[in-house]
């Protein structure tokens, strides 16, 4: 089990939920797959339509920063974190 964390501003997409339990492991892309899957709005403001993270989205495994790592390639162990990071811009 892996646990994705939500920021506020996302989690009309989640249903409301702060933390997501997703049985996948493996890959970050495996984790975002199982999203898309089951909340498929929330995976639509995390990956564009080529199915890559978008640029403005930071997302964080056991708190490295993915890429800095192996992107989507990144791995994600069995009880491992996802915090996902939208960018925050102001004027």
């Amino acid at each position: 089990m892996v646990t994705v964390l939500v920021p506020s501003v996302l989690r009309t997409e989640a249903g409301g939920a702060a933390r997501l339990d997703v049985a996948a492991a493996g890959t970050l892309r495996a984790v975002l797959d199982e999203v898309g899957a089951r909340w498929p709005k929330l995976e639509r403001r995390i990956r564009d339509e080529r199915g890559e993270v978008r640029r403005y989205v930071n997302v964080y495994v056991d708190g490295d920063d993915c890429r800095l790592s192996a992107g989507q390639d990144t791995p994600v162990a069995d009880g491992g974190e996802v915090r996902i990071l939208p960018s925050v811009a102001g004027g």
